[in-house]
């Protein structure tokens, strides 16, 4: 079986990531699939998809401080025009997806993961990514 749907979020910060665990296993259910992978995928040239840890909020700050300080917002390099160039990048370094495993109806993650979708280039009042789960 193969179950496909799109959600659609809103982002408050030009760079940020949002929990969407729980979004996840809402398709989960919805699904009906017991066993299987699931992949979640950002529709977005300037935001990604990533695992990481959902216990200190310091994660986030230094997730976002260190992709600055590697690939800096305004560089006069850039060749892009729309004044996002370092979004594209950051979006590439990070990537577009992530697949994990299901159980049981179980999303496999550990104890301290979340998924989360990371805003390089906000905010933006519609943002999507695809939630695919195939299996049985």
């Amino acid at each position: 079986m193969i179950f496909t749907e799109t959600r659609t979020i809103s982002t408050k910060q030009r760079c940020h990531w949002i929990d969407i665990t729980s979004l996840v296993r809402d398709s989960i259910t919805r699904s009906t699939v017991s066993n299987g992978i699931v992949t979640v995928t950002s529709l977005h040239t300037t935001a990604s998809i990533t695992i990481n840890e959902n216990g200190d909020p310091d994660v986030e700050k230094d997730f976002f401080r260190k992709l600055e300080h590697l690939v800096p917002h305004r560089e006069s390099y850039y060749l892009h025009s729309e004044g996002n160039s370092d979004s594209h990048v950051k979006t590439s370094l990070v990537g577009t997806d992530i697949t994990r495993s299901l159980s049981s109806g179980k999303l496999l993650l550990g104890l301290w993961q979340s998924i989360y979708f990371c805003e390089f280039d906000g905010p933006r009042s519609v943002r999507q990514f695809t939630i695919t789960i195939v299996g049985e």
